[in-house]
């Protein structure tokens, strides 16, 4: 009998929390303090993430043997999903929903003693800087996205892609490993709009193609008159009475620049008449600013250089519930020329954590580019 493929899981359950919240990121105190705050669906983010990305695997039982750290670290969403798993004890309590850095190097640590094949995290740059002290190139990695943040290498473009390329490592593909980039931004300069990003090193990655993300990269197309001509085509248009959602980017804070509007440039801000009505809103305030507005809603979003992503990269105040209420056909995705090239073909890509969203969204959209200047491009969700 073939040995079966020797998967370590260790999921972040605070992955992502941070973000509906408007918090930048889930690092930090402040997170674990507000969590309770939250609704019991938006607590189980990341294992419906990871569910949604080992889910192709499920009738590939006798091929894919798993070892977890206990509780919500991993243990339990492999349960969940009917795998039989070794999971690793958890001898000093802390693998509860309010786990902690150190929790994750620990497992990390646990998991290189288990002698696995690959290891599988599900989290954001913080939990792959925190994976990386432990592991380096010691074995493979795959990131489930999950985060807020999520600037690294190492992860899927979705947690679909990540089950695909499980799925490849099952079927004896070639799928070749490849060094990719470890990158995390300081939170609490982020939440001051602050872009302090750090290279940390390199982890081995199973890679294919198309299931990988790219590092986010930054470019110089002179932003500034691209933001300026963006701005002026829309300050002709807008309607006085739309209620204009203005996600984070560069791109989208020039636009508010050129128009003299404060703006958050990683948050969520709300115009309407071309005056602000809140800047830096979470998915709380931006559910109850929709639900007071009798009139029509805009989301206006760019894509991360490098990446693609429209939706589900440091912007998660968009949720499902928010982008519904918008409606999909009220979407403006906005980005200098640059940003699409250096896609070099790959589409744009949405990852809203609702996989029928995510359907519906994607296919082919107009981008706004410059004054009255748009191109049809693809977007896909993985």
């Amino acid at each position: 009998m073939a040995p079966s493929l020797h998967i370590g899981l260790i999921v972040n359950p605070l992955a992502g929390l941070g973000g509906s919240l408007a918090l930048k990121g889930s690092d930090g105190e402040e997170l674990r303090q507000r969590v309770i705050e939250l609704r019991p669906e938006q607590k189980r983010r990341a294992a419906q993430r990871v569910g949604r990305a080992l889910a192709i695997l499920r009738s590939r039982h006798a091929d894919v043997h798993f070892s977890a750290w206990s509780g919500p670290m991993g243990a339990d969403v492999l349960k969940q999903l009917g795998f039989s798993a070794t999971a690793i004890a958890d001898t000093e309590g802390q693998g509860d929903a309010l786990s902690t850095a150190d929790d994750t190097r620990r497992a990390a640590s646990a998991m290189l003693e288990n002698d696995i094949d690959l290891l599988v995290f599900a989290g954001g740059d913080g939990t792959a800087r925190d994976i990386f002290d432990v592991v380096g190139n010691n074995v493979p990695v795959l990131g489930i996205p999950c985060g807020v943040k999520m600037h690294s290498g190492v992860f899927a473009v979705s947690p679909e892609a990540a089950g695909e390329l499980l799925l490849q490592l099952l079927d004896g593909g070639l799928v070749g490993l490849q060094l990719r980039e470890v990158r995390d931004i300081d939170e609490q300069a982020f939440r001051e709009d602050v872009v302090k990003a750090r290279f940390y090193g390199e982890m081995m990655v199973p890679a294919q193609g198309h299931y990988l993300q790219q590092t986010k990269i930054g470019g110089r197309e002179s932003q500034d008159l691209v933001a300026a001509d963006i701005a002026d085509w829309l300050s002709e248009s807008f309607d006085p009475q739309t209620l204009y959602l203005i996600g984070p980017g560069s791109t989208t804070a020039g636009i508010m620049a050129s128009l003299g509007l404060s703006r958050t440039l990683l948050g969520v801000d709300v115009i309407r008449n071309k005056e602000v009505v809140i800047n830096d809103a979470n998915e709380e305030a931006l559910l109850r600013l929709l639900s007071e507005h009798d009139g029509k809603a805009e989301i206006l979003v760019t894509a991360i250089g490098g990446q693609g992503h429209i939706f589900g990269r440091g912007n998660q105040q968009f949720s499902p519930a928010v982008i519904e209420a918008v409606g999909l056909d009220n979407i403006t995705v906005v980005a200098a020329k640059s940003k699409i090239t250096g896609l070099e073909g790959r589409p744009l890509f949405v990852d809203t954590n609702d996989p029928a969203l995510d359907k519906a969204l994607s296919g082919y959209r107009q981008v706004l580019t410059g004054y009255d200047d748009h191109v049809l491009y693809r977007v896909a969700c993985g």
